[in-house]
């Protein structure tokens, strides 16, 4: 057992617990994290709004890659952090589940009400007219509008971007959306330099307001997007307790740091808790 999981189940067991995870819940899953180990970040540049909506071709090469890697983070499978999570949350121990992820593999690992901060990339939402699109329907539209693009993943980014030889992004067609003729389709997700839509940022306050404990899962905590809710704990007097591979930017600020892969640390703490003497 990983030093100081016997004393995260001690904190985790009195329930109340607010969850925050971030991509290095995902990493066992094939889903690399940006800053983590396998980071992303060292070879990728993710695509931010203002290049999104402002350049077309940007948006092209965005939407072939995108088309490529979805499908990629589509097959991936939760793994025993992502059910340990959800375990602790049908033991009653979960005040709430804020993930930074978009890759829906809590929910896919049994989790229920799970608070997506930036999203989730299995849906598309027009700039112009709002209406939401699966993105299995998405997918089906580009196959037919592109039917000799046959690129292959190399390597997969948290994003669902993936990396391509500029020859292959080149011809690639991007579609607009069915329901107003044409409109800009994006993922529903938020980008970087894009801003989190307020009432879902009020949740997530509220939640870590009304907790007893947060406990981060694989979060560097390096953007603020993350941080400030570990910011506004600490500021409250809730005790703050981290699971990460490596040093985070909220360590200063956390009563208790487990350093280890969350496919090790949650299934442990998810026994210890469930044991008669932990509650």
């Amino acid at each position: 057992m990983i030093e100081g999981t016997d004393r995260l189940a001690g904190l985790v067991a009195e329930g109340g617990v607010v969850v925050l995870s971030g991509a290095g819940i995902s990493t066992e899953s094939g889903i690399p994290d940006y800053r983590g180990p396998s980071g992303a970040l060292v070879r990728h540049t993710p695509m931010t709004y203002q290049a999104f909506v402002g350049d077309p071709a940007a948006r092209r090469r965005y939407w072939a890659r995108s088309h490529v890697g979805w499908r990629a983070v589509a097959r991936a499978r939760p793994n025993a952090g992502h059910r340990a999570v959800a375990r602790l949350q049908r033991q009653g121990l979960l005040s709430g589940l804020v993930t930074q992820n978009v890759d829906g593999l809590h929910q896919a690992g049994g989790a229920r009400t799970v608070v997506e901060l930036h999203g989730n990339l299995n849906q598309v939402v027009c700039l112009d007219c709002g209406d939401p699109t699966p993105r299995a329907e998405l997918d089906r539209r580009l196959r037919l509008a592109n039917p000799r693009f046959d690129a292959r993943v190399t390597t997969i980014n948290p994003d669902g971007d993936v990396e391509l030889p500029e020859e292959e992004v080149a011809g690639f067609q991007t579609v607009g959306c069915g329901s107003c003729d044409g409109g800009m389709l994006k993922p529903d997700v938020v980008f970087f330099g894009e801003t989190v839509p307020a009432d879902r940022v009020r949740e997530c306050f509220a939640l870590v307001e009304g907790a007893r404990a947060l406990l981060v899962l694989g979060s560097s905590l390096t953007v603020m997007s993350g941080r400030r809710f570990v910011l506004r704990a600490a500021k409250l007097g809730i005790p703050v307790a981290i699971v990460n591979q490596g040093a985070t930017r909220g360590d200063a600020y956390a009563a208790l740091t487990v350093d280890g892969p969350l496919g090790a640390v949650l299934p442990d703490l998810a026994h210890l808790t469930s044991a008669p003497a932990a509650r």
